[in-house]
């Protein structure tokens, strides 16, 4: 079988079955594991352009473990303060801390990544490459923050 750029829903479900038939055999080739790491790859590639899944803000995941665990808003309050902070921050009015996100990835036994966002992973990694391509020395209050993150 020839391998071809997976453009439609026809060709995806050709070479996912192709996949299929390969992984069923005995034994593959070394051709055969060629053709099947290369179908891999067109079939991840189509599925991330086509079939993405968009992440979760950190409110719906607050909501999402507070739904989960019967929690209410009064059970958020020690890890992120008053009735009206907690009220503020699941609002989208108030952005979560890094105090609160440590509070809660610690509560609740889950990656505080999936508290940050996207768009704060995204600055972080804009930074860090601004960072890392100039010359310039760190500051003093940069030593500061890296300290207070680090803690």
């Amino acid at each position: 079988m020839g391998i071809y750029p997976i453009k439609d829903e026809a060709a995806h479900t050709r070479a996912l079955r192709r996949i299929e038939a390969l992984m069923d055999a005995e034994s593959l080739t070394p051709e055969q594991g060629h053709e099947l790491d290369a179908l891999v790859t067109l079939v991840e590639a189509y599925e991330e352009k086509n079939f993405a899944i968009k992440e979760a803000s950190p409110i719906a995941v607050i909501e999402f473990m507070m739904d989960q665990n019967g929690l209410t808003r009064k059970d958020l309050e020690p890890m992120i303060g008053s009735r009206a902070r907690v009220s503020e921050v699941l609002s989208g009015k108030r952005p979560l801390t890094l105090a609160m996100i440590r509070a809660l990835s610690n509560a609740w036994s889950i990656s505080a990544d999936l508290l940050l966002g996207e768009t704060v992973r995204q600055k972080h990694r804009r930074a860090g490459s601004a960072k890392d391509s100039s010359r310039k020395a760190p500051t003093r209050s940069t030593g500061r923050m890296k300290k207070a993150v680090a803690a």
